[in-house]
């Protein structure tokens, strides 16, 4: 095991790292980057991770570091010189890009969301930043497998909100970001609520995560149903919210940053609950035999509650909905035939990579799965929306009471009847491919067996 790092190489690590992700968010915002401003952003914040994290933890981020503290993975005396160091990096780096390019830009409300106070902002920060560092404890602060991977996870969660919240509140997610943009925008008005706001989704973070994870996320910890309803409207909470923000904001890769928040939020819990997340994909499941008929209608109940929930959210944020059905130009059957065959590649991928055979993935399956909502989002997102989900379908069907009437409910319950079938189809064929795998090994291992003449 290597020695741990002086304070020093840590608050040098937390620096440069705090430096390097605002510098990028200066360059790209400044540059005018249209479509990959999100990517780029969550990617120095990924690789600085990784270059990192076995520095300082890599926090790069007063909530994270908070969240840490409150969780006792740091001391406070400890917390406190990190935020000290971010804050100094995240001014450095916007003196930078200042000088670089001659300007700075505001922090605050984008424009149409100034009303009350910029609530709406207050709530996006509040509830990514909760979501950042919900991935950052429920990854890197505990002991389980695939923590090579907790960088992804944790810089994917600016794909999930930079596209949808971003265009509400310019998606900071970190009082460190905020303070280096105020600052190099010589503009402070809403500095003071921004971090507010950033720190208490970090607190809640931690409080959420020892509910959870009542003995810290010990490898062996067993979860009870609690734990795991929690978990899977948490994660379902956030599916939904992303794909409303994005619809709503008109985001150029709206598919990805779904699909980002989708694999953010298995890593950060399918060993707590499977990350179901999904009516269908919990069906599968059954219908494979891989989780009990009680916990199954228990685990539909709480994503259906999570994506009802979120879907009011984005609505009150936006103060906006959308109805759910066939795209412009296309009918009931060609959407039909969409949600079936893509929820069966999502069902699919679940049961092969992440549960059954050899080829299940102790790292990829997050990536695995939460690319099927990439492939299937671009694919038919213009035939029925690429919804792929019962408790995506019916959050968008509640959102929509609210300015369109009650109308989509129905829509919600043909993609839900459609969504199962892709579901059911998902289970047969991998039934059906593990029924002829085990028979061939069965043979194979009778062909090796001594026969009694050979004895």
């Amino acid at each position: 095991m290597a020695p741990e790092a002086t304070l020093p190489a840590k608050l040098i690590a937390e620096f440069t790292g705090t430096f390097l992700l605002i510098f990028t968010i200066g360059c790209n915002v400044l540059g005018q980057t249209a479509v990959w401003a999100g990517v780029s952003i969550a990617c120095v914040l990924m690789v600085s991770v990784f270059a990192f994290g076995s520095i300082s933890g890599a926090n790069f981020n007063p909530a994270v570091s908070v969240a840490l503290g409150i969780n006792k993975n740091m001391d406070w005396p400890e917390v406190g010189a990190f935020i000290g160091v971010q804050l100094a990096g995240a001014i450095a780096a916007g003196g930078l890009y200042f000088v670089l390019f001659g300007k700075g830009f505001a922090l605050g409300p984008a424009k149409g969301f100034e009303a009350n106070f910029g609530a709406a902002a207050l709530v996006c920060e509040l509830l990514y930043t909760f979501m950042l560092c919900t991935v950052v404890l429920n990854v890197a602060a505990v002991k389980k497998g695939c923590q090579d991977w907790f960088g992804l996870a944790i810089g994917f969660v600016i794909v999930a909100g930079a596209y949808g919240a971003g265009a509400v509140s310019g998606g900071c997610f970190n009082p460190a970001v905020a303070t280096g943009i105020a600052c190099a925008g010589f503009s402070f008005g809403s500095l003071g609520q921004y971090i507010v706001a950033e720190l208490a989704g970090g607190a809640l973070a931690a409080i959420v995560f020892k509910v959870v994870r009542p003995e810290g996320g010990d490898k062996d910890e067993k979860y009870s149903l609690t734990s795991k309803l929690i978990a899977e409207f948490l994660g379902t909470f956030f599916l939904v919210l992303t794909v409303g923000l994005n619809v709503l904001g008109a985001s150029p890769a709206a598919a990805f940053s779904i699909a980002a928040a989708l694999m953010c939020m298995i890593y950060a819990l399918g060993d707590v609950s499977g990350a179901n997340f999904n009516p269908a994909v919990s069906l599968a499941l059954l219908a494979s035999k891989e989780l009990e008929a009680a916990d199954a209608g228990a685990y539909m109940g709480a994503q259906l509650a999570g994506g009802i929930a979120a879907a009011f959210t984005y609505a009150l944020i936006r103060n906006d909905s959308f109805p759910l059905g066939p795209g412009v130009g296309y009918k009931w059957w060609q959407a039909a035939v969409a949600e079936v065959m893509f929820t069966f590649v999502l069902c699919l991928v679940v049961l092969r990579v992440a549960v059954k055979g050899n080829t299940k993935s102790e790292c990829f399956f997050g990536l695995a799965i939460g690319s099927c909502v990439t492939v299937g989002g671009y694919a038919i997102g213009s035939i029925s929306g690429g919804s792929l989900n019962p408790a995506v379908s019916f959050g968008i069907a509640s959102g929509a009471t609210l300015h369109h009437g009650l109308g989509s409910f129905v829509s919600a319950v043909v993609y839900t009847i459609c969504e199962f079938v892709g579901a059911g189809m998902a289970a047969g064929i991998v039934m059906a491919t593990d029924a002829t795998t085990e028979a061939t090994d069965k043979k194979n291992d009778d062909a090796e067996a001594p026969t009694a003449s050979t004895n």
